[in-house]
């Protein structure tokens, strides 16, 4: 044990491993992540309802296949694989094995239809969807000291943080290509080598079909000086201390997993997206309903107002309609492309 680990101090990767997954972690309490912030699925039904329309494409360009899997990674407590077989026709959900992959143990009451898994399954033919799952796969942070050395960023339980030895090997590498640091003294930068890994490791389980991760994204042009390391708790950002009363979450470089997927030969390309454009794409938007509709029916006026206000939160500039879409597919064209 080094001087460092017996002091408590260690580096963000496994401290937020420990706090977010360990027995007792974040993300084992019963009340889920949608007790603590709101993504997307939490937002609206429409994106349960965008999620269905792009498996529907993804049938069709597998010819329709007798079992079609629909994979929700990081799944939370099943919203999001709950509210897609609600909103799939009935003669494609029919053929749906879904799965909803998860380290937290099944929800009561989840559709009996929905297999609850720790890992995800091989062999994919369908598509693998994953909402907000890579922000929370644990990095190393890094930060420039005062001789403008890239170093690791240690941290104690109550968050104290100091900094350990210069980034090196991998993590050095990744940091050169990806997110290179100035030397100027507090630059820092979320070190996202195990996220490429991840990704790169769930998009080889698709055989044929389309990997598609959403998150809060960045890109080599437009990284953050100061990282995007960040906690949630009750539905507001605070600091992130690893003691396990909140999430510890950092913006994804969605560019690096990409590159990560493709040149590891688990699909021969990448295309990404805004949220904004994906949902677009996918018959999601803010305009709002006729006038004309008020007066010849009130009734679904008011729905159709209540629709157009949830979609423009879905795809509004600065907020959810910023998210990347990551979006790979293998051995069919992309669905994304159709009208």
């Amino acid at each position: 044990m080094t001087d460092d680990t017996a002091a408590g101090w260690r580096g963000w990767r496994a401290a937020a491993e420990d706090t977010l997954y360990g027995p007792e972690g974040f993300y084992r309490r019963p009340e889920g992540p949608a007790g603590h912030f709101r993504t997307s699925v939490h937002a609206s039904a429409l994106f349960a309802g965008a999620v269905a329309r792009l498996l529907c494409r993804v049938d069709e360009a597998l010819d329709r296949p007798a079992v079609l899997d629909l994979v929700d990674l990081g799944a939370g407590r099943g919203e999001l694989v709950t509210g897609v077989l609600t909103a799939l026709p009935a003669e494609v959900a029919a053929r749906v094995r879904a799965c909803a992959v998860e380290i937290a143990d099944r929800p009561e009451g989840l559709d009996p239809r929905v297999e609850w898994l720790t890992d995800s399954p091989k062999g994919i033919t369908g598509l693998l969807f994953a909402n907000e799952w890579l922000d929370n796969v644990p990095v190393e942070v890094a930060e420039v000291d005062s001789a403008g050395v890239p170093r690791l960023v240690l941290v104690r339980e109550d968050g104290t943080e100091r900094l350990g030895e210069p980034v090196a090997g991998a993590e050095a590498e990744w940091l050169a290509r990806w997110w290179p640091l100035a030397p100027e003294e507090g630059l820092r930068a979320e070190i996202g080598l195990p996220r490429d890994t991840a990704w790169a490791s769930a998009a080889a389980t698709v055989d044929r079909g389309l990997a598609v991760a959403v998150d809060y994204a960045h890109a080599l042009d437009t990284r953050p000086p100061f990282g995007t390391l960040t906690g949630f708790r009750e539905g507001r950002e605070t600091a992130p201390v690893p003691d396990g009363s909140c999430d510890i979450t950092a913006h994804v470089a969605l560019d690096a997993c990409a590159t990560a997927a493709t040149s590891a030969g688990a699909l021969p390309g990448a295309r990404l997206l805004t949220q904004r454009a994906a949902l677009s794409a996918l018959g999601v938007t803010g305009a709002r309903p006729p006038l004309t509709l008020a007066s010849t029916d009130p009734a679904e006026y008011v729905r159709a107002l209540a629709r157009a206000g949830e979609a423009a939160e879905l795809t509004a500039p600065g907020g959810l309609g910023d998210f990347g879409w990551l979006v790979q597919s293998v051995g069919i064209p992309d669905p994304m492309d159709e009208p």
